[in-house]
């Protein structure tokens, strides 16, 4: 075995064309399966993330790509695998730093699968919601007590989905916590 060369599983990340991560996993997939080397490429990935939103009254869980033009493999590096995944259609090359004596990229590290593995559904997290509005923004209460009302946002809390609105009430301003869907941008 040569320098950069492993027979532990690690993660690599891959540039690929763009808007095209889903197809290349598709086919990196299937070729895995067409040449039997699912002992040394275990999963490929595109990492998303997960989130809610309301739109005309609907909610929806959508994905967005974490990192768009790149797709996570797991694999064991080897001539074998390394040359396997590089002429796969779409694939751009491996990322990272590279062994000076084989020219085959280090593996990511521990903290950066965990960051990416570590939030939405893979974890077991629940989506996160998508809160579309900006401190500062002009909004229109369009539901509970305070409906009609034109406020400011002046606090988003993303984590709980919620937005805090200053609105003029008797002529004070008022601090009003919200479900961000009870408010829409004017």
């Amino acid at each position: 075995m040569t320098g950069g060369e492993t027979m532990e599983r690690a993660w690599y990340a891959i540039r690929v064309q763009s808007n095209k991560e889903d197809h290349v996993r598709r086919t990196l997939e299937r070729k895995v399966e067409t040449h039997g080397l699912q002992e040394k490429i275990f999963s490929v990935v595109v990492p998303v993330k997960k989130y809610e939103e309301i739109k005309n009254g609907k909610k929806r869980v959508r994905t967005e790509k974490i990192y768009p033009g790149y797709v996570l493999v797991e694999m064991v590096m080897d001539d074998v695998t390394w040359l396997f995944i590089r002429e796969t259609s779409g694939v751009g090359d491996f990322v990272g730093a590279q062994a000076e004596a084989t020219g085959k990229p280090f593996p990511l590290t521990e903290e950066e699968v965990g960051k990416i593995f570590g939030t939405g559904e893979e974890a077991g997290g629940k989506p996160a919601i998508k809160i579309d509005f900006e401190i500062g923004e002009q909004v229109k209460i369009k539901d509970g007590p305070f409906e009609d009302f034109d406020g400011v946002v002046e606090e988003i809390f993303p984590d709980k989905g919620r937005i805090r609105v200053t609105v003029n009430i008797f002529g004070r301003a008022a601090p009003v916590e919200l479900e961000y869907w009870q408010a829409e941008k004017i």
